[in-house]
């Protein structure tokens, strides 16, 4: 990754993060970790981490951030009175944020810049060889099989587990939609 996308992508994240505390207004602030949402996942994808950047949006900026902008509407927020904030939280929020500077500051110092050891996917071609031939022929290609190992996981060993879940998921929206109904009597 280019290390002015780094920079854009880090600074969208840390202003969207910022704005979400600060800002008074509920939608802005939910709308603004949106924005840090969209950062977090840019710098993912210069990790080459794609399958986790797409996920970030798709679930978190685009599913979980509907929901919270859904019950902040339902529960119909007002605007928070301005008060004259006070100096102890103040002080202790900036001097806890200096010590964990102080502490990250002292602990990458001292770490030693090693290089990972590479990967052995032979090894690991001949674990999944029982489990999933597909992944485990992959493996054995030279390719990580990033979304295949979890989608195969997932849907042949866990499926019934899923498809409970999302059931329970979709009763609790609907009982949430219910609840939240204003009833005029």
């Amino acid at each position: 990754m280019p290390l002015a996308l780094f920079w854009f992508f880090a600074l969208v994240m840390l202003i969207g993060g910022i704005a979400v505390v600060s800002l008074r207004n509920p939608v802005a602030s939910a709308l603004s970790m949106v924005a840090s949402f969209v950062g977090l996942s840019g710098l993912f994808i210069g990790l080459n981490a794609f399958f986790v950047g797409i996920i970030q949006i798709l679930v978190y900026a685009g599913a979980i951030m509907v929901l919270f902008i859904f019950i902040i509407m339902l529960l119909d927020l007002q605007a928070e009175q301005k008060r004259t904030p006070k100096l102890a939280p103040i002080l202790g929020g900036v001097g806890i944020v200096l010590a964990f500077t102080i502490q990250l500051i002292g602990i990458l110092s001292k770490s030693p810049n090693l290089e990972s050891k590479p990967l052995d996917l032979a090894a690991a071609s001949t674990a999944y060889a029982d489990v999933s031939p597909g992944i485990s022929s992959k493996l054995a290609e030279g390719h990580l099989p990033d979304v295949n190992l979890i989608g195969d996981v997932l849907f042949k060993g866990y499926n019934l587990p899923l498809q409970i879940v999302g059931v329970l998921l979709l009763v609790a929206t609907i009982g949430v939609v219910v609840l939240s109904k204003r009833q005029t009597t």
